[in-house]
């Protein structure tokens, strides 16, 4: 029923770490590019208000990503330790209930991103001139909310399953049709030849189609004889602990995406708030835009230039984060399977390579920081305030790999008090008041230098959390 058992049970830890976890960092970094490419081809429009639009539309399409991880963390991890356990009849209630409460889902949230429409552009943040960009964006990514949540879904739950490669070919796919579109929907014209024009728009509607091209090759697999996964109505269930057991981890895994676009939503709010603001934050830029009675106008620039810190950050933390959901089927089947030895190793062993490549990578990212920067913008007064806030994000990014294996570790054990806690850390309870104290104090310095903050804060606590659940293992 399953061809990884090899994997799972036997290979060097070194070579199964790297079994599941490159399949899954190819994936993450595929998506980057495209992020970056998606950014570059909305730059070329020499529009800062529609970079920024994009940047504030942006986390209201995570609520619909986070939809999606609820079946796709809690199902990956709840099938994962039912493989452990050789207990196929329920993969497979599992996964054909994640696939049905998808759709569903799916429905209800775009019905209610397009039914809210107004309201909720207000809520984030936007402004005059980015507005009206920002909801030709979401109103395209809300029609086609189940093809993102399912999508999002069914990538964690084939990697759940042992079939890494499958999931990277899978959002790959999607991903190379997304960019592909980009320059064709978003530009008016391109080396002569004349394009669609959509705007921001056209960069949703790449967006949607990208996701529906990365779920037929998922319906692809599921149905080939390759896969112990199945969408047959026959097989779906809720009861019998199906659903308590993907949405005890699911729930909290998805709180972790909705807490993170609260929190970009806070803090574009709070960028937007800067609008004018006074020359004492002349420094962060060498060139502002418009001088007013002793006042610096900085338009769209502070949420643009955050777009463009956070769009380049995303290599280091998506690199290390793919490594920790690359491990999570690893740490389910052997916890289920009480090799508790061996998931140990695992986990020690993706730390390791975690610490390593955030070292490496901020050392990159501190050298070329301005040419990084310049691929998203050629706006000078968003590539100078862009390169103190990469700065800035790029302090913690050496120690932020502990923090996402550690919470993995959890959500593939099915710990969902910690994963829970871990889940409102780094983006709730702990960034949240943080940045609105920092705002009060230190101003605009303060919006910047929240998140790094507090990432090392969140890491301390994984080590707090991880030392408790390490007695319990000790008594197993």
């Amino acid at each position: 029923m399953i061809k990884n058992v090899e994997i799972f049970e036997n290979a060097p830890v070194p070579k199964a770490v790297f079994k599941f976890a490159v399949p899954t960092v190819l994936s993450m970094i595929v998506a980057v590019f495209y992020n970056m490419v998606d950014a570059f081809f909305v730059g070329l429009t020499n529009d800062p208000s529609k970079f920024a639009a994009v940047n504030v539309a942006t986390p209201v399409f995570l609520f619909l990503m986070a939809a999606g991880n609820i079946y796709g963390m809690g199902g990956s991890s709840f099938l994962s330790r039912a493989l452990g356990e050789k207990n196929y009849d329920k993969v497979k209630n599992i996964a054909s209930f994640c696939f049905y409460a998808g759709i569903v889902t799916g429905v209800l949230g775009g019905g209610i991103m397009l039914f809210f429409m107004d309201s909720i552009l207000h809520a984030v943040g936007t402004t005059e001139t980015t507005y009206g960009f920002a909801r030709d964006y979401l109103e395209i990514v809300a029609l086609g909310g189940p093809l993102v949540v399912l999508s999002n879904a069914y990538t964690n739950l084939i990697r759940g399953e042992g079939a890494s490669s499958s999931s990277m070919f899978g959002m790959m796919a999607g991903t190379v049709v997304n960019i592909v579109l980009d320059p064709i929907f978003i530009l008016d014209e391109l080396f002569g030849v004349k394009l669609l024009g959509m705007g921001v728009a056209g960069a949703a509607a790449a967006t949607v189609i990208g996701n529906a091209v990365t779920l037929a090759f998922y319906i692809c697999h599921i149905v080939s004889k390759n896969s112990v996964l199945t969408i047959k109505p026959k097989y779906f269930m809720a009861r019998n602990g199906i659903l308590t057991g993907v949405l005890t981890i699911g729930l909290p895994a998805s709180l972790t995406n909705i807490l993170m676009s609260l929190s970009a939503i806070l803090t574009n709010k709070l960028l937007a708030s800067y609008y004018a603001v006074q020359v004492e934050y002349e420094p962060l830029l060498s060139h502002v835009s418009t001088f007013m009675n002793g006042v610096a106008v900085f338009g769209d620039v502070p949420t643009a230039a955050m777009g463009v810190a956070m769009k380049a950050n995303m290599l280091v933390i998506f690199v290390q984060l793919g490594l920790a959901i690359g491990i999570s089927p690893l740490v389910g089947y052997n916890f289920g399977a009480r090799n508790i030895k061996r998931m140990k190793s695992v986990m020690k062993f993706a730390i390791l390579v975690n610490v390593v490549l955030g070292l490496f990578l901020t050392g990159i990212y501190f050298i070329f920081t301005r040419q990084i920067v310049n691929i998203f913008s050629n706006d000078a007064a968003v590539i100078d305030m862009g390169i103190l806030m990469l700065h800035a994000l790029m302090l913690s990014s050496s120690i932020l790999g502990i923090m996402f294996v550690l919470n993995f570790t959890f959500q593939a054990m099915g710990k969902g008090v910690q994963s829970l806690i871990l889940a409102v850390s780094r983006q709730g309870f702990i960034f949240l008041p943080l940045i609105l104290i920092l705002n009060k104090i230190v101003g605009l310095y303060g919006i910047i230098y929240a998140q790094p903050i507090a990432d090392m804060i969140s890491v301390l606590i994984a080590f707090g959390m991880f030392a408790l659940v390490n007695r319990e293992l000790k008594k197993v």
